[in-house]
């Protein structure tokens, strides 16, 4: 951080030097190379839009191009190949200057005449305009070797480092400017002086200049000693006013200014810490040539009185580089192991213009005011751009509400620079804080006065007495909403807290996403026993969508799995309108825990959700849930049912490996619904083998599908025997198909028995083809128990006659059944169907028989109202009667309405009309 920042302000030397110059093009270059190399071409383009005849003061164009090259080292891939590069440069264009230099008695002389505008601690050598022809005057041909002598020597500078070297010392320091000492003439002092005879020779790498001034100083100045080992320090050099001392400091007599002939000779600084006051009157003659008396004006008292403020003097107060944020105002965000407490900074549209902004103040001073939304994130880009501009700057943060009137005083023998760092800035506008006058004062000390302020704050203090002094600030703006560029870089974050943002945050931003997430998160676990129905509702959707379920969630989803969650001993649910209120009530004014997403639809924040898979701080999902989040995923499209059905397969995996024999099954029941039959198999037979009876059923199902039925038979007993009906029932087709089989081998031996139970089963399952053939074998057998079959075989196949004499034969041989059928073998009359199938509560389906008696006598109007109150009790064939005799009567329509109605209450002839084979049904329990 040291050697980049020195370097920065040694390159930003360099660039001054060189601008009006005819190296200026080269140099130019050179830079804007360097600047793209490191990604930073917005600083490539200022830098080559720069003519080479500059207005601006020499002191602001160094301030603000150390401030770009700074935050370019700051901010590069590799920074120590970025330092590295620029070092490279530099040295380059001192070696330049040795390749070009001029014989050694040639001359390189500066023009006399008033001094040239300061640049840093040095000034810059007046090199004249080329000629008419464009070419430069013979006589000012050592104008480039003086460019690149002065490079050499700044290089020679950063080579030294920041050691207390007297020729060095104020590159690489921000001490206050070296100035003559004081001697008996009034003149500068000079170890290396020449005598009055002497012409002065400087070589081309060492070229004596002259102190800088902005106009005639007749104040006169005391040097000390510098501290043997002073702390490094990188800040912007200070720079003398450029007018005459403000009135509201006391202002020294005027004294016979220093000569200007002589080279400056920097004297060294106090052997105590800057800003230290001494105890006692001290003069310090050291490395003077005292010729004569001495007058000493006394500038001002320090006999140990206590700082104003009560804060000690600056040099206690932290450096740019060294603020912490969480403790100057920035918000934490949540905390990742393995990462700092809060992510990097990511980079912002706006940080080009703040760093010119406190550039310009740092070589001017002034208030620079960042403003904007709350949670714009304007705390920590000011402080990151006041760290990468000012890094060694000294910053004084006041609590809100402190007098601030004697800063100004703590300030005013103190060496540069100094920030004030004034967080929420409307804090601080009251009785004692800043105002106009003070900020005058502050100015003429060169202080940066950095702060942040609401949108809102602004609007209310610009209106009145409070808020004049925003009038003079520098305003930055800083957008809540992060633009495409913004969340691009954020995107690309190593940090996870912020590339997770970059994906997740809306119109709120990331700097809000990030600052708002771990508070968002505290109010939903805090408030488990404040509001126990609004916390089980954001926390049924938290959970679906941990399942998968991402998306807006119907609320009747919500509410079937909030009533899984226990309330808090003591604590009664509110209402539930309380309750979803509560749950979409913004939080901070810019999250709510749950979106509203349609009139019935809800959608967890997704940060909550994020937290709640990264923070650990919810117990795992219940397999029972993620069951059901595959259910609704498979039935509705809005939703990745691979991504839900992935989730459950991990989640089921985990459960079993661990004995969840409950797991086992529903992990069989998802590799079933995914096509995988043989996964399927596996774990219904583990569940099974464990004591499922569940996925017993599953698993003889599926062998029975695959035509295993014998070892099926066991599984499906087992669950048969464990009250699944569906079992039992498919278990009782496989052994009906099992005795078909036995009977057959039996009828094949003759068997009277076995050809009538054979028959008897073919006619249960519509087979006629071989019927009357069997039935006629058993009964020329003299088998008299076949008898009522085959009566009832005839009156099937409507041949009345032949069917009453065998029931009647039956009857006579005491069957009661039969003779029970022959008792109500004859056809009725019309009036006793009526009567019969009158309609009654206890008997439902005799609606639907009613109206077919009444639609044979041709009564249809009356046959349709008993076909609807039918359907209406939930008989599938009232509807279908309906839709068959609105078909009768030219009505396709609505007709094709009634056969969906009964097709969708499972009616098979229905089906079959709309043109949909009627589906297998579902015999086992899931």
């Amino acid at each position: 951080m040291g050697q980049g920042t020195d370097l920065a302000g040694l390159g930003a030397t360099v660039l001054v030097a060189a601008a009006g110059t005819a190296e200026w093009e080269r140099v130019r270059d050179r830079f804007a190379r360097w600047f793209r190399d490191q990604r930073a071409p917005s600083g490539a383009g200022q830098l080559l839009g720069l003519g080479r005849d500059a207005h601006e003061p020499p002191d602001l164009l160094h301030a603000v191009w150390a401030s770009r090259l700074r935050r370019a080292l700051a901010q590069a891939p590799d920074k120590n190949a970025a330092a590295g590069q620029l070092r490279e440069l530099l040295q380059a264009l001192a070696s330049a200057a040795d390749r070009q230099s001029p014989p050694a008695d040639t001359a390189v002389h500066t023009t006399p005449g008033p001094p040239t505008a300061p640049f840093g601690d040095r000034t810059r050598p007046h090199i004249p305009d080329p000629g008419p022809d464009g070419a430069p005057d013979p006589a000012e041909e050592p104008a480039r070797v003086a460019v690149g002598a002065l490079v050499a020597e700044v290089f020679a500078d950063l080579e030294r480092g920041p050691g207390p070297d007297p020729v060095g010392e104020a590159a690489s320091h921000a001490a206050p400017d070296p100035v003559p000492g004081p001697t008996a003439h009034g003149a500068a002092a000079s170890p290396a002086a020449p005598g009055p005879d002497e012409e002065e020779t400087p070589s081309p790498a060492s070229i004596p200049l002259p102190p800088p001034t902005t106009g005639p100083d007749t104040s006169p100045r005391l040097s000390f000693e510098p501290d043997p080992d002073p702390e490094p320090s990188y800040a912007l050099p200070s720079f003398e006013p450029a007018s005459a001392p403000s009135p509201l400091s006391p202002s020294p007599d005027p004294v016979p200014a220093p000569a200007q002939d002589a080279p400056a000779d920097p004297v060294p600084g106090p052997p105590w810490p800057s800003g230290s006051p001494l105890t006692a009157d001290h003069v310090d003659f050291r490395r003077a040539e005292i010729h004569g008396p001495v007058v000493g004006v006394q500038i001002q008292h320090a006999y140990g009185a206590r700082p104003p403020l009560g804060l000690g003097g600056p040099e206690d107060w932290p450096v740019a580089t060294g603020l912490e944020p969480l403790a100057h105002g920035v918000r934490p965000a949540r905390r990742v192991a393995g990462h700092p407490p809060l992510p990097p900074y990511v980079p912002r549209d706006a940080d080009d213009t703040l760093a010119d902004a406190l550039a310009a103040a740092a070589a001017e001073g002034g208030l620079v005011l960042v403003l904007g939304e709350p949670f714009a994130g304007k705390t920590r880009t000011a402080l990151a751009l006041l760290a990468a501009v000012l890094p060694a700057a000294r910053v004084y943060a006041p609590d809100a509400g402190a007098d601030l009137r004697g800063l100004p005083e703590v300030l005013r023998a103190a060496a540069g620079p100094h920030v004030l760092w004034l967080d929420d800035l409307d804090g601080h506008l009251g009785g004692g804080g800043l105002e106009p006058r003070l900020l005058a004062r502050l100015a003429g000390a060169r202080t940066v006065v950095l702060a942040t302020l609401r949108e809102d704050a602004y609007d209310e203090y610009r209106q009145g007495p409070r808020g004049r002094v925003l009038d003079l600030a520098r305003i930055v703006e800083l957008p809540r909403e992060w633009t495409p560029a913004e969340r691009s870089r954020a995107a690309q974050a190593a940090d996870p807290r912020t590339a997770r943002a970059a994906y997740l945050a809306g119109v709120e931003g990331i700097a809000a996403h990030l600052a708002v997430e771990p508070r968002l998160w505290a109010d939903f676990q805090r408030a488990r026993r404040r509001h126990p129905r609004g916390y089980a509702l954001v926390r049924a959707a938290i959970d679906l969508a941990r399942c998968g379920l991402r998306g807006p969630l119907p609320q009747d989803l919500i509410l079937e799995v909030h009533g899984t969650h226990e309330v808090p001993a003591g604590m009664d649910r509110e209402p539930p309108a309380d309750a979803w209120a509560w749950a979409e009530g913004k939080r901070f004014g810019l999250l709510p825990l749950l979106r509203r997403r349609g009139p019935r639809a809800w959608e967890p924040v997704p940060c909550l959700v994020d937290m709640a898979e990264q923070e650990g701080g919810l117990p795992p999902v219940s397999v029972a849930l993620r069951q059901r989040a595959v259910e609704v995923a498979r039935d509705n499209e809005a939703y990745d049912f691979q991504t839900v059905a992935e989730l459950a397969r991990t989640a089921f995996r985990d459960a079993a490996e661990g004995g969840d024999r409950a797991a086992s099954y529903r992990m069989g029941l998802l590799e079933e619904s995914l096509g995988a039959a043989e996964a399927a198999e596996e774990w219904f037979r583990r569940a099974a083998e464990a004591g499922v009876a569940k996925a017993a059923g599953r698993l003889g199902r599926l062998l029975a599908e695959r035509g295993r039925d014998r070892e099926a038979e066991p599984y499906l007993e087992r669950a048969a025997e464990a009250g699944d009906g569906g079992a039992a029932t498919l278990l009782g087709k496989l052994l009906r198909d099992r005795a078909v089989r036995w009977l057959e081998t039996g009828a094949e031996q003759k068997d009277p028995e076995a050809v009538h139970l054979l028959a008897d089963l073919l006619f249960t399952r519509g087979e006629s083809e071989l019927l009357w053939d069997l039935y006629h074998t058993a009964s020329a057998t003299g088998r008299t128990e076949v008898a009522r079959s085959i009566g009832m075989y005839l009156l099937v196949w409507n041949h009345r006659i032949a069917g009453h004499a065998w029931l009647r034969r039956a009857a006579d041989a005491g069957d009661e059944e039969a003779a029970d059928m022959l008792e109500h073998a004859e056809p009725d009359p019309l009036e006793e169907a009526l009567t019969y199938f009158a309609p009654s509560d206890s008997y439902p389906l005799d609606r639907a028989h009613y109206g077919a008696v009444l639609e044979e006598a041709g009564r249809t109007g009356e046959a349709s109202d008993h076909y609807r109150e039918g359907y209406e009790r939930g008989d599938s064939y009232a509807a279908y009667r309906l839709a068959v005799l609105l078909e009768k009567q030219g009505a396709p329509d609505e007709a094709r309405t009634w056969y969906r109605k009964a097709a969708g209450l499972g009616h098979p002839a229905a089906l079959k009309a709309l043109g949909e084979a009627p589906a297998t049904p579902d015999t086992v329990e899931e």
